[in-house]
């Protein structure tokens, strides 16, 4: 009888001591947007020093991005993440436009310089030429 209790006493204490966190349901690309879709809640004995798990009341509060690629099972945390920033330069040549992610460094009459993710500088012209 005393063994029993004691060890149903020890199953009911490791889930006080369970620390809830979310994980990826399935693996999560560089840059993507997290959706409440793609995580789910567990229970963890522990997590590494480094990481603070991410909640869902500040995903379901803000929208966050990757900002690496992040694999299926895995604690999402906040060093994973970041607030997700429209970046993103629209032309509008007549009819067409075109999207383009990046941030616009200089403007003139004549052309745009975009300042790509990558780093990388481009000048659009604004009759459509690419230089």
């Amino acid at each position: 009888m005393i063994l029993k209790l004691s060890f149903l006493s020890l199953v009911l204490s490791i889930n006080l001591f369970a620390i809830s966190v979310l994980v990826a349901k399935e693996a999560i690309n560089f840059e993507e947007k997290i959706d409440s879709k793609k995580v789910q809640i567990k229970n963890v004995s522990e997590i590494g020093k480094s990481c603070i798990p991410l909640k869902l009341s500040q995903l379901q509060n803000e929208e966050y991005i990757s900002t690496h690629y992040i694999n299926k099972n895995t604690i999402i945390c906040i060093k994973d993440v970041k607030k997700y920033e429209n970046e993103t330069v629209i032309f509008n040549f007549g009819g067409v436009k075109i999207e383009k992610r990046g941030k616009i460094i200089y403007e003139n009459s004549d052309f745009i310089r975009i300042k790509n993710l990558d780093g990388s500088i481009e000048q659009i012209y604004k009759d459509g030429r690419i230089k």
